[in-house]
């Protein structure tokens, strides 16, 4: 049985995110940023489009958690971006970002409510500004589902993320989800990107 000695979603103060965080220490607290371009298809326009947007993101520390001999200490996850000028947030996820210090790996675990769950990882040094992690559909470690109706439509077959950490207070990165789109004869490049400026610690 997994043993949890700090709830995800309680935030520690943020003199207390230290070392047990790793590399994610840094991320811990609120991030804004209006920096962000969305490359994608556009279903409504049946070409690629690019889209400007803001994005607000939260991260609040808790663990550790216990599964047996491994112990997680982790982010709880919150994001929200909206194109320029709406209202309405047109992409949203909720997860975690989890820290292995024994494996000396990164874990993001996120879902979307348009029915799909990642889990994308890979090796970090625990005092590392900038990383990448990654997934593929598939893999039954770091990987990607989706509904049946995406499955077919707009399948997500490989996804990376790099992040950057600097020392101004805030923090970039870029993605990339690589789908296989029914409109589409070769596999669609999805691109985010933005800079975060730290609104406020954990």
């Amino acid at each position: 049985m997994t043993k949890t000695t700090g709830k995800p979603g309680k935030t520690e103060k943020a003199g207390k995110v230290g070392p047990e965080f790793g590399p994610l220490a840094a991320l811990a607290g609120a991030w804004e940023g209006d920096q962000g371009v969305d490359v994608a298809f556009g279903n409504a326009e049946g070409t690629i489009i690019e889209t400007p947007y803001r994005e607000r993101v939260t991260f609040k520390p808790f663990g550790p958690v216990d599964n047996g001999p491994q112990c997680l200490y982790g982010l709880d996850y919150h994001m929200a971006a909206w194109r320029a000028g709406e209202e309405k947030a047109f992409h949203t996820e909720i997860g975690y970002w989890l820290w292995d210090a024994n494996l000396g790996h990164v874990m993001r675990c996120f879902m979307v409510p348009r029915g799909a769950v990642l889990i994308a990882g890979g090796a970090v040094a625990p005092d590392a500004t900038d990383f990448t992690l990654r997934a593929q559909a598939g893999s039954p470690t770091y990987g990607i589902l989706s509904n049946p109706y995406l499955a077919r439509a707009a399948n997500s077959i490989r996804y990376e993320v790099s992040i950057t950490v600097t020392g101004n207070g805030s923090f970039a990165y870029t993605s990339t989800t690589t789908i296989d789109h029914e409109r589409v004869s070769d596999p669609v490049a999805h691109t985010d990107r933005n800079v975060l400026r730290r609104l406020s610690d954990a």
